[in-house]
């Protein structure tokens, strides 16, 4: 399964398998990311269950990263008809992260399921790639178009924000899940500090430099 340069899905999942990921979608939280929730799908399209081997060979891992890149691909969307350019590009992150999580509530039980797959050692590689993807994503539906080192920077924050709302939702009981939020804006505000800091530090640093007698001279 490949990307695109816009952070949603390449050519290689095909239109019918994407219906059949909005199936399994259906099943999963009956019979879990597994090779009878494809079968059960196919017979929910009119298809025939024996093919289930043959659209996604790589198991259960290969659905959740599927399902992973479609919900960055519909929040990239989400974000474009949400037209969010008046914000600042804080309430823009905000915004973009609270679509994503609602596009996951849509199939929480999924999202519970595949959390708990990708929490496994052997899938650590695949669950940076698909976090770190998630967080490129969101900066790209924020419209950020910086090129410099603040570009993995950046990413490398708003990553470990995704991640670690993610997580608390998938715990949080509460009405409209109003703790997530306020779980979110704290973090938000943390790498708001931080950033603040660094930048600070930047510029005593490169002022330091300035002022610094040239070995040369």
């Amino acid at each position: 399964m490949s990307l695109d340069n816009t952070g949603g899905l390449g050519p290689s999942l095909d239109p019918f398998r994407e219906r059949l990921l909005g199936a399994i979608l259906g099943r999963v939280g009956f019979d879990g990311w597994t090779g009878r929730a494809v079968r059960r799908a196919l017979v929910d399209l009119g298809e025939d269950p024996a093919d289930a081997l043959l659209m996604f060979p790589g198991g259960a891992t290969e659905m959740i990263e599927a399902w992973s890149l479609l919900v960055d691909r519909d929040m990239i969307t989400a974000a474009r008809v949400g037209e969010l350019g008046a914000y600042r590009t804080s309430a823009r992150i905000r915004l973009i992260l609270m679509m994503r999580l609602e596009l996951c509530a849509l199939h929480r039980e999924a999202a519970r399921r595949a959390v708990a797959i990708l929490a496994l050692p052997i899938n650590a590689s695949l669950a940076f790639r698909l976090i770190w993807n998630t967080a490129d994503s969101i900066w790209h539906a924020a419209g950020d178009t910086s090129s410099d080192f603040n570009w993995y920077t950046k990413r490398v924050m708003v990553a470990g924000v995704y991640w670690s709302t993610l997580l608390f939702w998938l715990q949080d009981e509460s009405e409209d899940h109003q703790n997530t939020m306020s779980f979110l804006d704290r973090r938000l505000r943390e790498i708001g500090e931080i950033a603040k800091l660094r930048k600070i530090l930047e510029q005593r640093v490169f002022g330091l430099m300035r002022s610094a007698p040239s070995p040369f001279a």
